[in-house]
């Protein structure tokens, strides 16, 4: 049944194989169990629910990723768009955490009309090489700088003048105070949940060089355990390692759909929907490739639209569960390289997620310092595509490097975004060499720049 289901046999695997594949998934991305909680909870959110909805949320789209189009790839809430929602939406703008997820709810809904009218794929296709890559390594980097904010690992220096300090009294705290007066510096590296974190980056970044399976859950795992043993965390009383999910403290529903469709939110949901295109797109097109899922004569991926509906009926779903934008985790190249060919590989990852929602009490002993340096290491591994981008050619380059530097230093990957499709078709058309733009780029250019002068 199983072979007739998952067309084993006609791609050359079997259930063993695709079992210990999803199994391989899992053990690569479980670490964003303990993640998202941790990042989504700085936006206000309940850290159970936070939890649960991941859980749920992950094991059920990737199950029918596996089911409905038999593709070896999983999907949970994206690193980067936890980062977006909670430090440039919800902390960033002051926007409520239900109106940031009826945010996430509506760019799913554009996500989806766009897979069904093909616009999606005229967007991908319009974006240049370089913008993409430049995208992902910008987002690497914004991740990181969270990661090294949060571990302690580096810290802002303030130091205001009178004058400053008048103003911070007369707008209750909102300053943004001169460049003179604040500084980006090392953390204090004799804090003992600083040190854990560094032990914690070093330790795992040596496991990932051993190319040791699953290095990021076992340095998550490990830090966590020393956290206890020195002291530096301390047990809940009455702790059980299982426990029945508490859906009470679900944030099920809980979006507020009305306040997101605020003029001034167009941009959020513009970024939610951007962001998503391209780290979806790449993660399927790649993954199906490296499972040898494209038809060998022409090079179409069967299926293709089908995960690209389940993906973005996974961004919505993620909204009503609680929970930010759930998208396809390059972690599943994992899987493939274990062998997983075909949806089992995804089934069996998407029930381990399931089988998480009863191990919520070991899931909320994790510290920071445990969370904080996966960060960093998921940068480090974004920011190699940037051997993709074409320095030697101004036009393509600096672009790129807008988008890289502007996404982490102005903690915001829309600015980022928005500055490199203004400049790449600026700067092929004063090179004269504006037949290069596909008509797509002048189209977003235009609504970039109406967006940052009227809104």
């Amino acid at each position: 049944m199983l072979d007739k289901l998952f067309q084993l046999s006609e791609r050359g695997t079997t259930v063993k194989t695709e079992i210990l594949a999803g199994i391989t998934t899992f053990i690569t991305m479980a670490y964003i169990l303990f993640l998202a909680p941790n990042i989504l909870s700085l936006a206000g959110m309940d850290k159970d629910a936070v939890l649960i909805a991941t859980a749920l949320g992950a094991g059920l789209v990737t199950i029918s990723m596996g089911l409905f189009v038999n593709y070896p790839i999983a999907l949970a809430p994206g690193v980067g768009l936890l980062a977006f929602y909670s430090f440039t939406v919800v902390l960033g703008m002051g926007v409520t955490w239900q109106t940031a997820l009826g945010a996430v709810f509506i760019s799913g809904l554009v996500f989806l009309v766009l897979t069904l009218t093909s616009i999606r794929q005229m967007i991908v296709e319009g974006i240049p090489a370089s913008m993409k890559v430049a995208i992902t390594v910008g987002i690497g980097l914004f991740i990181a700088i969270i990661g090294l904010k949060l571990s302690g690992l580096m810290a802002i220096s303030i130091s205001l003048s009178p004058n400053s300090l008048g103003q911070v009294v007369q707008t209750h705290g909102n300053l943004v105070p001169p460049a003179s007066e604040s500084l980006l510096t090392l953390g204090n590296l004799h804090s003992g949940e600083t040190l854990l974190a560094l032990f914690s980056l070093i330790f795992t970044a040596l496991l990932m060089a051993r190319k040791i399976q699953g290095s990021l859950l076992i340095g998550v795992a490990v830090t966590t355990i020393l956290s206890y043993a020195t002291g530096l965390s301390t047990m809940t009383e009455n702790f059980t390692v299982l426990a029945v999910p508490d859906f009470s403290k679900a944030a099920f529903l809980q979006l507020d759909i009305p306040s997101a469709l605020h003029m001034g939110l167009i941009t959020i949901i513009f970024s939610f929907t951007f962001v998503e295109l391209f780290d979806s797109m790449g993660t399927l097109i790649g993954t199906a490739t490296e499972a040898k899922i494209a038809d060998p004569k022409s090079g179409k991926f069967p299926g293709l639209g089908k995960a690209m509906t389940v993906d973005a009926i996974g961004v919505s779903a993620g909204a009503l569960l609680g929970t930010s934008t759930i998208t396809a985790f390059v972690e599943s190249a994992a899987g493939v390289g274990a062998g997983g060919r075909t949806g089992l590989t995804a089934v069996t990852t998407g029930v381990l997620f399931l089988i998480c929602l009863f191990l919520a009490p070991i899931v909320s002993l994790v510290p920071n310092a445990a969370t904080s340096p996966v960060l960093i290491i998921v940068g480090a591994l974004m920011l190699g595509a940037i051997r993709n981008i074409d320095f030697d050619d101004w036009t393509e380059g600096f672009p790129a490097y807008l988008v890289i530097v502007l996404m982490p230093f102005t903690y915001s990957i829309a600015n980022g975004i928005s500055a490199g499709l203004v400049a790449y078709p600026l700067l092929k058309i004063i090179s004269g060499r504006a037949k290069e733009v596909n008509w797509i780029m002048y189209v977003l250019a235009v609504l970039v720049i109406i967006r940052y002068v009227f809104f």
